[in-house]
């Protein structure tokens, strides 16, 4: 089962910030992943989420 907030808030603005401002799609996706981690989904539904 995964881990729901695990990031610090400041952490969590930190990388919510950074997925905005961020150009590069690679990193967009690890932010997202890490994001999404965080709100509790698990691998499956964050590869449906992000399509792959």
């Amino acid at each position: 089962m995964p881990t729901k907030n695990f990031l610090s808030s400041d952490d969590k603005k930190y990388l919510q910030q950074a997925l905005k401002i961020e150009t590069r799609p690679e990193v967009r996706k690890k932010i997202l992943i890490f994001l999404l981690e965080n709100d509790g989904k698990n691998y499956q539904e964050i590869a449906e989420f992000l399509g792959c």
